[in-house]
């Protein structure tokens, strides 16, 4: 739970940061600043629980790092509408990966250790802000973006095997 959570807001953190390369003095870079900033605060909870209960990131972080910046500056360079799909789509995966765990964490509700409900509360708190993140993303016109679903679908795909695979390697 904690490396595959590692990897997906690192993930994040540069996807963000590809975006902001491009959108760097327009309106919407202080949008993109406090999403990044909302994602720098994830991944800080999660390197350190990596840290703390001494568990191995997936050796896969140095490739979802240039793969981050390369779809986060991609999506931007196609325009606003595409870069928050792009925002919208990663960020409706991880909030339903991030459910699964919340459930799965709730079924141990009576026998939960003082870590893990340490670890429940980043997950609800990422959870929450993942899904501000993709309301911003359809307030900023995601859903104006050439064909959208499949552009969406594309991604959710990809995000969803990042998580498979992170679980894994």
């Amino acid at each position: 739970m904690i490396r595959v959570n590692h990897a997906g807001e690192l993930g994040a953190q540069t996807i963000y940061e590809g975006q902001m390369r491009v959108f760097k003095g327009t309106p919407l870079e202080s949008t993109i600043q406090e999403m990044s900033d909302q994602e720098k605060k994830h991944l800080q909870w999660f390197e350190d629980l990596l840290s703390e209960r001494r568990v191995r990131p997936t050796v896969l972080n140095p490739i979802w790092g240039v793969v981050g910046h390369a779809i986060g500056a991609g999506s931007a360079l196609l325009g606003k509408e595409p870069a928050m799909a792009l925002t919208v789509a990663v960020e409706e995966v991880i909030s339903e990966h991030y459910k699964e765990q919340l459930r799965e964490l709730d079924k141990f509700e009576y026998s939960i250790s003082e870590e893990d409900i340490q670890l429940k509360k980043f997950v609800q708190e990422a959870h929450d802000d993942e899904m501000e993140h993709r309301d911003i993303g359809l307030h900023h016109g995601a859903e104006q973006t050439p064909l959208y679903s499949a552009f969406t679908g594309a991604i959710k795909a990809g995000t969803r095997a990042a998580i498979w695979l992170s679980s894994r390697v």
